[in-house]
């Protein structure tokens, strides 16, 4: 310690010297000069009193960085702690929520999962740098480039997006979806069973929810009269009382007798005996039933349903109720005082009154109103409404004397009137009074005789020169000269009516002058053009649809003619008259159709569409020699058409005109050599007619001519049907060298072979023919059917599901697939088989319809409203819809849905065969013979069941007729 000290001691002496020396220079001694330094002789830096550069930082260069210390920023704080915002949102109320999210904002995520080889980073990448006018304008282009893309993807995507969801509802139905069908029977749902379903979440309790009605029980009469003996007035019975027991606080009473108002509840005031009153009772019901009873003593004619009948028409029959009706008779009675002069105020109360069955209080009002609107019609008219009889005609009597011009009241009194002499007797009175109305002047004449109706018409026609349908009456009723002055004197008075021109024109055709109705009609059309009337075309031509109706066919080829092609452009002129003819047709005016043809046809005589359909409208509507005729002036300008040739031909035919027939053939090879629709046709008719050497040699002479694969099949057919195998083996031979891609032929073949029981030569026929025609449908299902004939299901399977996969999304594959299974009896596996196909086929009618018969009895309705909904217009579903409510016996609905069938395919041989087989168990004759009939003249050609016996090799010469029987005969009602 004291070296310490010692060692101490000189550093403070040192200390204090200096203190003291510093003092001393300080209070003015001389200064102390500084020693000299090395660095004194250098110069000064130029940068020292220079402001710092930008971004200068001191000590930065030598890695010496400022630094902050806790007593710069404040206390550390928890992550969990609160901030100083007390209303920070949720999830920044913490110290460590804000700082996570400033972490999140700051960094960006370039990590490699967050890459993309084609849109790149998830993140932007530059979303921390500034945001600059520049990056603005570019974000603008992109953004308008990106809509405009966008807008020209628009559709296709819309398309795409809207398939994905029709796939999507269509795999994962909605449950609404699901109980469809159970939605559809909410239509069955009686209204009281809908008010018994109780409401959801009902929170009332059971005594709430199902309220007992009060139940009244009636006193007896000695309950009143003992009471009012005794002096006690109760108006209800106190249940916690005994019978003889009553207390004064049990109802109202009095206790001082006189204290209320003198009547029935006040005892001592006067009596009361309720045995008169029932008495009284009684003899008033008696009263009552006896007028509606006979006088014979103990026998009565009432009728219990009469009498309440009769009670029931007491009760005013009107639909609001008494208090709606007393707020309309006080709103009445308010207007009639504002203002008494308005006529449907006193219309509107009267018809109250009358509504409620007041008829005395609506007439009493009604004649008030004829007071304060004596200038009122319809106060008149609505006063003899509700006045009976006579005095209905003394008031109509009093309502001409104030408004003797009016029309309506003059016809009301001729109404009135009984006696035909008195109903003329007030209109002439009427007419005399009022000599213009074409009214009062037509309902005269209807009541008068034909020769007096001609004299009041003369007059008439005097009276209201500008009444078209009084000058047409006149004329109708005039001989042929007086009524042709009758016209003439019309035009004159009225030149704007095309009606007085047409009927001008019915007459001279009536009489007999049709040459002169071509030039009346047009003289029409010139006089009313120079009128200013605008002709119009549709107007025109509906008056020569009426004219047709009418029965003067002249007239109205007269006016098609005339107006037909005005207002038409050139181009549209053939379409225009096409849609003329089919409307003509639809409304039953055949000569106007007829007319529009003939037309057509002049103006188009080379055009071979219009002289078809010129030729099916005679076939349809006309006669077998109007149509030949047709077909020879058909010929004649268009004679490369085949077809109408061909139906001339078939027209002779069918008249059992053969050498005709034949004679048409050989015009039309003349004019068409070579034409394989005309050799066909000539082969056709010999060998219908049973001249089948002919029809040999008219085929070998078209193989050697014309060979073309439908020649040759024919050739095959005609030998196979006749019975001749071998010579048939051998055209099909010859055929095959020389057409082997046409599937028919490899067909027939193995249908020869099958007829033949050659099974494997038929196999080897079919399984060469795919070969050749592998998108053949009908080859692969030959095949299957001879597989399945001789017990090979699996091998038929394996051969249809090849099938399917060289003809994808064809339904007629999956049908046999579904069928298949079917009768093999997996029905699990048909069904799983059905699901496909219509995910395959969606649209597909044919699979449909088996799939309705697929399910069960009580879901083939709902799959059958599912069928319609895709497949709308398909004769298959419609035909699957008429077998369903056929099945379930509802007979107009079936026979709706047949004719609807039949007429959207009328080539529909199965429809035909149904609906006939259907008339056949639930109609008469007559309709049986019209479907009949309608089956003939459509000549159907196809459907499984017709084609299954229609070129069966037995039925080849039968008739539309025979085959449909034998196919109606066939249909088993398994459905």
């Amino acid at each position: 310690m004291a070296s310490a000290a010692a060692k101490q001691a000189p550093k403070n002496a040192s200390k204090t010297t200096t203190g003291a020396t510093g003092a001393a220079g300080v209070s003015g001694g001389p200064p102390i000069m500084p020693l000299a330094s090395p660095l004194m002789g250098k110069k000064k830096k130029p940068f020292l009193g220079m402001p710092a550069p930008l971004g200068y930082v001191p000590g930065l260069g030598r890695g010496a960085t400022g630094f902050t210390t806790r007593s710069d920023i404040g206390p550390a704080r928890d992550a969990n702690d609160p901030v100083d915002d007390r209303h920070a949102p949720p999830g920044k109320r913490t110290v460590g929520d804000q700082m996570k999210k400033n972490q999140d904002d700051d960094d960006e995520d370039l990590n490699d999962t967050n890459y993309d080889e084609f849109n790149g980073y998830a993140g932007s990448l530059f979303s921390s740098g500034p945001y600059e006018k520049d990056d603005e304008e570019a974000d603008a282009i992109y953004a308008a480039l990106d809509k405009r893309m966008d807008e020209r993807r628009k559709e296709r995507r819309e398309l795409r997006e809207k398939e994905e969801i029709e796939k999507y509802r269509m795999e994962r139905p909605k449950i609404q979806q699901q109980f469809s069908d159970l939605k559809r029977k909410l239509a069955e749902v009686s209204e009281e069973e809908w008010l018994s379903i109780p409401e959801v979440g009902d929170a009332r309790n059971k005594r709430q929810r199902n309220p007992r009605y009060e139940k009244l029980t009636p006193v007896p009469d000695s309950f009143f009269s003992k009471h009012l003996q005794s002096g006690e007035n109760h108006t209800t019975v106190d249940p916690l009382q005994g019978e003889n027991h009553f207390s004064m606080l049990g109802g109202l009473n009095t206790p001082y007798p006189g204290s209320m108002t003198p009547g029935l509840m006040t005892p001592g005031t006067g009596e009361l005996d309720m045995r008169k009153i029932g008495q009284a009772r009684n003899t008033l019901m008696d009263m009552r039933l006896s007028q509606v009873s006979d006088s014979v003593s103990g026998q009565t004619v009432v009728d219990p349903k009469g009498y309440l009948t009769d009670l029931n028409s007491m009760i005013p029959t009107h639909g609001g109720d008494i208090s709606d009706i007393k707020k309309a008779r006080l709103l009445l009675k308010s207007v009639r005082e504002t203002n008494p002069h308005h006529p449907p105020a006193w219309i509107a109360s009267a018809r109250l009154e009358e509504v409620t069955g007041k008829l005395q209080v609506a007439r009493n009002l009604i004649m008030k109103g004829t007071e304060m609107c004596p200038k009122s019609e319809d106060v008149w008219l609505e006063a003899a409404r509700l006045q009976p009889g006579d005095t209905a005609k003394a008031v109509v009597a009093q309502a001409v004397r104030h408004l003797p011009q009016s029309v309506r009241i003059y016809i009301r009194a001729a109404e009135l009137e009984t006696d035909i002499r008195a109903k003329k007797r007030v209109l002439r009175k009427a007419l005399e009074n009022v000599s213009k109305s074409v009214r009062l002047w037509k309902t005269a004449v209807e009541l008068e005789e034909p020769e007096d109706a001609r004299i009041m018409l003369s007059r008439a026609v005097e009276c209201c020169p500008t009444s078209v349908e009084l000058w047409l009456a006149l004329a109708r009723l005039e001989t042929y000269e007086n009524a042709r002055r009758v016209l003439n004197k019309a035009r004159e008075n009225i030149p704007t009516d095309r009606h007085i021109w047409i009927t001008a024109a019915k007459l001279e055709e009536a009489n007999g002058n049709t040459q002169m109705v071509d030039k009346i009609i047009d003289r029409a059309i010139t006089s009313l053009r120079a009128n200013g009337v605008e002709i119009n075309r549709e107007q025109w031509i509906q008056d020569a649809e009426e004219c047709d109706k009418a029965g003067s066919v002249a007239t109205c080829q007269a006016v098609i003619r005339a107006v037909i092609g005005i207002g038409i452009e050139e181009e549209d002129r053939k379409h225009t008259w096409m849609e003329d003819a089919d409307s003509c047709v639809a409304h039953g005016a055949l000569e106007c159709a007829r007319a529009i043809y003939a037309h057509a046809l002049q103006v188009f005589p080379s055009k071979k569409s219009v002289w078809l359909r010129a030729a099916y409208f005679e076939k349809n509507h006309g006669t077998r020699e109007s149509l030949e005729a047709l077909l020879q002036r058909a010929v004649a300008h268009c004679p490369k058409a085949e077809v109408l040739w061909l139906m001339g031909a078939k027209s002779k035919w069918l008249a059992d005109d053969v050498p005709a027939a034949r004679s048409i053939l050989a015009l039309a090879f003349q004019a068409n050599p070579n034409s394989e629709e005309i050799w066909l046709a000539a082969v056709k008719l010999e060998s219908e007619n049973n001249e089948y050497e002919r029809a040999r040699r008219l085929l070998a002479k078209a193989r050697s001519s014309a060979p073309t694969a439908r020649v040759f099949m024919k050739s095959v057919k005609l030998e196979w049907v006749l019975g001749n195998i071998e010579a048939a083996q051998e055209l099909c031979t010859e055929a095959l060298k020389h057409y082997e891609d046409f599937p028919k032929l490899w067909m027939m073949r193995g249908q020869i072979e099958e007829q033949c029981e050659s099974m494997d030569k038929a196999r080897e026929a079919y399984n060469q023919g795919l070969k050749k025609c592998p998108h053949s449908v009908p080859l692969w299902l030959l095949l299957s059917h001879l597989e399945e004939s001789v017990g090979q299901l699996t091998r038929a399977r394996a051969i249809l599901e090849k099938a399917r996969l060289k003809n994808p999304q064809s339904p007629e594959l999956w049908l046999e697939s579904v069928r298949l299974e079917f009768r093999a009896g997996l029905k699990n596996i048909a069904n799983t088989l059905m699901a496909k196909a219509l995910q395959e086929c969606p649209n597909s009618g044919i699979l449909w319809a088996e799939a309705v018969f697929l399910e069960g009895r009580p879901q083939r309705k709902t799959k059958s409203v599912d069928a319609l909904k895709k497949c709308e217009h398909d004769p298959h579903v419609l035909l699957a819809v008429a077998k369903l409510f056929w099945s379930e016996r509802k007979i107009t609905k079936a026979r709706e849905w047949f004719l609807r069938t039949v007429k959207i395919e009328p080539d529909l041989g199965d429809a035909w065969a149904l609906f006939y087989k259907f008339e056949l168990q639930h109609g008469t004759e007559e309709q049986q013979e019209e479907v009949r009939k309608r089956c003939e003249n459509a000549e159907p050609r196809h459907g499984e069941l017709w084609c299954a016996e229609s070129k069966h090799v037995l039925n080849w010469q039968k008739k539309t007729g025979e085959i449909l029987a034998q196919v109606a005969s066939k249909i088993k009602n398994t459905f």
